[in-house]
């Protein structure tokens, strides 16, 4: 059975978030709490800070998606770069509602929802460029997420696993993947 350009682009970018919503955990599953809230300088988000404004962009941009303009007239984006949540259960309580939020608005969709027309800001959008756009919003956000979780784990060396192919083993890796036991991510 064939699959409709729409659909495989959907099933893409389901698959993309998924990615991106694991790779951001595995992140923080490595470090101390404590490191969750600490930034490098005063012009840096921590991670906290990150997922705050993350799942606010969530909220927005998913929440009635194809009906409302995905700015909502609630959210206060500049209030999402202060007062982080307070704890590690805070925070990954606010990174997993908003990723409930966009997996909510995303998975019902159908082939035909792909050339509908959605606005961000006022401008419109295929569902298509929508879903593009948060795509490389989130990766941007998640690669922060990352590169801060590995500064910190730095801090005691030996407390970092590689979230991707770890340095020397690239080819191992690859022979790993051709024989079957290893996926790609």
């Amino acid at each position: 059975m064939d699959i409709s350009p729409g659909t495989a682009f959907l099933d893409e970018a389901l698959r993309s978030f998924r990615q991106y919503k694991d790779l951001g955990e595995r992140a923080m599953a490595q470090i101390t709490p404590e490191a969750c809230f600490r930034s490098l300088d005063d012009d840096t988000n921590s991670i906290a800070v990150t997922v705050k404004h993350m799942a606010g962009n969530m909220r927005s941009r998913w929440t009635d998606f194809l009906t409302t303009d995905g700015e909502k007239p609630d959210r206060y984006r500049d209030t999402e770069f202060e007062t982080p949540p307070q704890s590690r259960a805070e925070l990954l309580d606010l990174w997993e509602q908003g990723w409930k939020i966009l997996f909510g608005a995303l998975e019902p969709l159908t082939e035909s929802d792909m050339s509908r027309t959605v606005l961000i800001r006022t401008e419109p959008h295929s569902v298509l460029q929508a879903i593009n756009r948060q795509i490389a919003h989130y990766s941007y956000h998640v690669g922060q997420i990352v590169f801060l979780a590995k500064h910190a784990a730095a801090q005691s060396p030996g407390n970092w696993t590689s979230l991707t192919v770890p340095r020397g083993r690239s080819q191992q890796f690859t022979a790993d993947v051709a024989a079957g036991k290893l996926a790609q991510r």
